[in-house]
């Protein structure tokens, strides 16, 4: 059973089709990269998967439920977490809080606007050790905005870690960092679990054949070219439409 299929999924914002019949089935630990120019739809798929945005056509399993139209916190409930491609972070709460809220949000477990943040000592213990276990035990007490964009962005993988998916979206995790911040997450992403099937939209080649175990290529809204990073680097169809036909080199 595929950790997620889409089957014939389409989008349309009145006469632009932004989605266009696409497929794709994504198996139990997989890790998937998305990835084509500005504009192909990937984005919006990653919407219509979460359950940001609902389908014009086409459906959605996790696991073999049907999710299509299921509202986000439904398919948070059944195993999927997405980050996205600019922070979501509670700002104004410290690191430590940011991971508390997302421990708790799928722990029966609730909190109460009366109750000190103590009275959940099991909680505060799975947040600080996941804190640690991912190098920012050391910026706990730091407010979130106060920490630098690659803490945030690791920050952000971490608290969708705490809510222990099954399947992870992850929406561009580089976009804007440094060479160094670039490796650092992407060091990051190849430590999870991998029992959690990933699809992730990438923009930086290096790092999508890095992260890759298979590759899928969209381009003006359908997919062009599914397959593993050898056979995506060789396709003659990616490297003239991804590429521009002027391109003659291999992606690297």
């Amino acid at each position: 059973m595929s950790a997620l299929r889409v089957t014939g999924l389409s989008k349309r914002f009145g006469g632009l089709l932004a989605v266009s019949d696409v497929a794709l089935a994504i198996e139990p630990g997989e890790r998937r990269v998305l990835i084509g120019p500005n504009g192909a739809g990937k984005t919006t798929l990653f919407n219509l998967i979460s359950g940001t945005l609902l389908p014009t056509a086409g459906s959605i399993t996790l696991f073999g439920h049907g999710v299509t139209k299921l509202t986000p916190d439904r398919r948070a409930a059944l195993g999927m977490a997405r980050t996205f491609q600019i922070n979501t972070l509670f700002p104004g709460l410290s690191a430590f809080d940011n991971v508390m809220l997302a421990v708790q949000a799928n722990d029966p477990a609730r909190f109460a606007m009366h109750r000190r943040r103590e009275a959940y000592p099991r909680l505060a213990e799975r947040a600080e050790r996941l804190l640690h276990a991912w190098g920012l035990g050391g910026d706990a007490a730091t407010i979130a905005r106060d920490l630098s964009y690659g803490r945030q962005r690791q920050l952000e993988i971490v608290m969708a870690v705490a809510c222990e998916p099954k399947v992870l979206l992850l929406d561009e995790p580089t976009s804007g960092l440094s060479p160094a911040e670039t490796a650092m997450i992407s060091e990051m992403i190849l430590r999870l679990p991998r029992e959690i099937a990933m699809l992730v939209i990438e923009h930086d080649m290096d790092v999508a054949f890095k992260l890759a175990d298979s590759v899928t290529v969209m381009h003006l809204g359908s997919v062009i070219a599914q397959g593993t990073p050898e056979a995506v680097r060789a396709s003659a169809e990616v490297r003239e439409i991804y590429l521009g036909a002027a391109e003659t080199a291999e992606p690297r």
